[in-house]
Order: C-alpha cells, then structure tokens, then sequence
C-alpha cells in the first residue's frame, strides 16, 4: 500500500522515545550534504530511542540516504536494495527507509523495482522520518516527496562522528543551470538559511566542544542573496565566514562549494582576514576547454577561473587548492581534452576529484546523444588525467616535507592504532605515530610525503 502525506508531524519536543532498546543502521552515499543529512537522522533515531548498530542483521531500521549524481549511484542502489529483498523476507518486523536525491528523483521507481522498501522520502523532510515511520508500522508502506523544497528545519538532533567537527547546512537547492547536473531538480531553488539562526548553530556547537566547523551550500559564493536583508538583494558569504570565524571557542572554519562563477574577491579576503577560516579552497574547474566550459553552461572561461584562482594564491601563499574534473563531456574532442591537461598541470592542485561523464535523465547533456565521447576513449582519456594530477598531488605534499604544522587530530588509523590520524589547516591528511585523543591540536614535522597522504613526527 501506498499513502501519500500522513497527519501532521508530532513536535520534536514533546515527542516520547518509543523504540527504546531497537536498533537503527544508516548507510550514506554521496556527497557531504548527505552526509551531513544522515548524522541529522541519527539524531531523530537517537531522540527515539534507538541506539546504532554497525550489523544489518541486528538492525530494526535501516536507512538508505541515497546519491543520484551519477548513474553509477543509481546503479548501486538498486543493487544494494535487491539484495537487501532477502533481509526484508528474514526481518519483516523490520524497516527499510529509502531517503535523499534519488528517493527525491525517482520515488516511484524505487517502490516499482522494490516494493519491500517502507518509506521512500524526499530530501527536504528529514524531520517527519520519524512520523513517517511510524505510520508505515501501523498502515504498511508509504511514499512522501516535499515538494515544495523548503528549507529543511535547523533544529534538529545530530549524531556526530567526530565530536570536535561538525557540518553546519547555510543552504540548500542551487540556482545554476549546470547541462550535466541533476542537483538544482532533485534540491529545488536556493534557499538560505538566516544568519542569526546560523551563528546561533554555531555557538551551540562551540559550548559543547566543537572546534572545527564546515559551511555547507551547493553554491556558498551565493549565500544570501535570497535572503534581502538590508533592503537588498546581495551575497553575504564574505559577511557569514567573518561572523562564524569570530565565533568564540572555533579554531578552524571551511566550507564547500563555491562556484567560479561567483568566487568574489570579497570573500577571498574574508578568508585571508579571518584567523580561522582555512587555507583550503575546492574550487571546481570541470574542464579545461573555454568550449566545453560553454556547453557545459558554467558561466567561466579557463582565463576567468585563472585570475580569481591567481588572487586566492596571492592572498593565502599556503592555500591547499582541490577541484573537480570531468572526462568525455559530450563533443569532447581530443583538443578540448589536451587543454584540461594543460590547464590542471598548470595550476598543480593539491587534489581532484576526476569523474568520468554521467548521462542524468532530465538533463540537458544526456540529450545530446549524438555527441557521446566513446567509452574506450574517456576512459583512455582518465588514465591520462589520473597520472597528471598524481604527479601534482606528490609533488604538492613533497613540497611540505621538512616544515612544520599544526594539525588537528581525529582519533588512531584504522590500519594501525598506534598511529594517530590528523589533518592540517590546509586539508591535509597526516599520519603521525602516537596515540593522541581526538580534537587534540599540536605541531607535527612532516617528515615524508606521498600523493594522497603525509607523515609527520
């Protein structure tokens, strides 16, 4: 049975925990959005109840929070969900949750190719997850997308990982017309949340012990803008990084993602002015080609992404730079390649994230059918990217080696507990022998280097 929009959600607050003793398994794709959606679901389990289990069989809910960025994340969670059929036969007493852009963009689908699935849910009303599950215990299956992609309520209940960093949500839904990008239909229009509300998260979080905080936005370059708060519409992400930066007790502040487009120089020197805002910068490039960046509708060209690049390095000397790269856009031809090599292997990124093409349904890019780059040619292609940034990323890291820096520890290795994981101000990640407690700041030398990690002492 299907059912659309049950009775009005129960106010958190009031709300008795009525899975005591149960138990709750989330399993997370995508990107830190979700991520970050997830710890709030395990909040709202928490608040019920439910303690966590890392083993499917002694799990009463199971939740799915799902990607649909690439096909491969939509093929992946329909091979997670068929053979999750045979646990749904074993424990029908318990619940399968099926959540975030791909629950958003293909509810119907999900219940067609797996009606064993409980709830289906959009990505804007995580705070009925537990109204919604209640409902499917007493009247069977249920589906409820949001349509109307508002903002999702701030205060809810977080289940952190990491007890000193925290993900803090300033927006969500993007206004850019990206031709490869599925985001702005499954998360709506942006929509920012208040300032006041923001720094309020903030404090918080900092009287609890939390030292290390990450803005999150699909565009963060264009926070506020919808917000007209002095009688105008105009960015405030310059005026948010400073505000959050001066915030008492938080040592190290980042954010993710801005847009070339609208990368300003305000809040370049917002971020070289405020102590703790990071030298850290992911600043996605996509392509190299100015034609591809065109088809691609990104609103740059390489020249444009260069000079604002060139003027975060010139305000921060020590700005640890990542990216994004995809290969076989359609029509990319071997020049338009060629020029993404050169660019990439011109600015030397710290890191990328180097993606192969990804048709979307209901984009404009899966359309232009006639253009697909062959299979054996992207992939040709990737190997020749991979390598580059590789040689980048080592030679980024051995730049490093012999200098000291404070880093900021997140508990032992999980290949060695005598060896503490850590990062510095700049992303990095650092083994440094030792057993030091996690959200422990000191200085460590690094002492040698590979292309995605250092050792320090």
């Amino acid at each position: 049975m299907v059912l659309i929009a049950p009775p009005v959600r129960k106010p958190l607050s009031t709300r008795p925990a009525t899975r005591a003793g149960k138990h709750y398994l989330i399993r997370t794709f995508g990107c830190q959005m979700n991520e970050h959606d997830s710890q709030r679901i395990a909040g709202l389990f928490a608040l019920d109840g439910m303690t966590a289990t890392s083993e499917l069989n002694s799990a009463d809910v199971l939740f799915i929070n799902t990607c649909t960025i690439r096909e491969a994340a939509d093929n992946r969670l329909y091979g997670n969900l068929g053979q999750l059929k045979e646990w749904k036969d074993q424990r029908p007493e318990s619940l399968l949750v099926v959540g975030g852009c791909a629950a958003q963009k293909d509810r119907d689908l999900v219940r067609e190719k797996a009606p064993w699935v409980d709830v289906v849910m959009g990505t804007n009303n995580l705070d009925r997850v537990l109204d919604l599950i209640d409902y499917a215990e007493a009247w069977g299956g249920i589906t409820e997308v949001v349509e109307s992609l508002e903002a999702m309520p701030s205060s809810l209940p977080v289940e952190r990982e990491l007890a000193h960093s925290a993900w803090i949500s300033i927006q969500v839904g993007c206004n850019n017309s990206c031709t490869f990008c599925i985001v702005p239909a499954v998360r709506g229009p942006e929509v920012s949340r208040r300032p006041g509300d923001i720094l309020a998260e903030v404090r918080s979080l900092a009287a609890q012990g939390v030292v290390e905080v990450t803005l999150l936005g699909q565009n963060v370059d264009t926070y506020g803008r919808d917000l007209a708060l002095d009688g105008r519409r105009r960015p405030l992400f310059a005026d948010l990084l400073r505000q959050v930066g001066a915030v008492e007790g938080i040592s190290r502040v980042r954010f993710t993602s801005p847009h070339p487009a609208d990368f300003r120089r305000d809040v370049v020197e917002a971020m070289a002015e405020t102590p703790a805002v990071c030298e850290q910068l992911h600043l996605p490039l996509q392509s190299g080609s100015d034609r591809i960046l065109a088809a691609m509708h990104r609103g740059y060209n390489s020249a444009r992404y260069l000079d604002k690049l060139s003027l975060a390095r010139d305000l921060m000397p020590d700005l640890s730079v990542s990216t994004d790269v995809i290969v076989g856009f359609p029509g990319e031809t071997e020049s338009d390649f060629q020029a993404t090599l050169d660019l990439v292997r011109e600015i030397g990124f710290d890191s990328a994230f180097m993606f192969i093409f990804s048709p979307r349904p209901g984009t404009r890019a899966a359309d232009m059918v006639d253009d697909f780059v062959p299979a054996g040619v992207i992939s040709e292609r990737f190997g020749r990217l991979v390598e580059i940034q590789n040689a980048s990323s080592l030679r980024r890291n051995q730049e490093m080696v012999g200098r000291t820096y404070e880093v900021l520890t997140e508990g032992p290795s999980r290949k060695d507990p005598h060896v503490a994981t850590t990062r510095t101000r700049g992303g990095k990640l650092v083994h440094v022998e030792g057993q030091f407690p996690a959200g422990e700041f000191f200085d460590t030398e690094i002492v040698t280097a590979a292309p995605h990690h250092l050792f320090g002492r």
